[in-house]
């Protein structure tokens, strides 16, 4: 089976608006999933920490530069078309605005709204986390 090894950001702020904690989400905008929902993030490259390739993923689909505040976890999944390691970290935006070049659709998700989309698989595994920081 292949084996695919992925960086994920679970992007928080506090919504300046309301004070409410919150955590970004995108829906995928392409392939077998597209739609469904995730925490933004991309494929590691050769020799490439997972650190790392969660900044350069971040840039690259959604023009913000992050910052890694802590791993949250590795998530182990098995699709039908392969296995996913996907390492999860907590970040934040520290220059720049998020902005869609790749998913079809974000949402800023509190805790109560973070069962209100259609995670991906993988991605619920690691919501349990995301909802004790939240």
């Amino acid at each position: 089976m292949k084996h695919i090894t992925v960086s994920a950001a679970v992007i928080h702020r506090t919504n300046p608006q309301n004070q409410v904690h919150e955590i970004f989400s995108t829906a995928r905008g392409y392939g077998d999933y597209k739609g469904w929902w995730e925490f933004p993030g991309g494929k590691l490259e050769v020799n490439e920490s997972p650190e790392k390739c969660i900044v350069r993923e971040i840039q690259e689909e959604l023009t913000a530069k992050i910052q890694v505040e802590q791993k949250l976890g590795t998530v182990e999944y098995d699709y039908p078309e392969f296995h996913l390691t996907m390492h999860c970290f907590l970040c934040s935006v520290v220059e720049g605005e998020l902005k869609l070049l790749e998913a079809e659709a974000a949402q800023w998700l509190s805790k109560e709204d973070l069962h209100s989309v259609n995670w991906l698989p993988a991605d619920l595994l690691i919501l349990d986390k995301v909802k004790d920081i939240l």
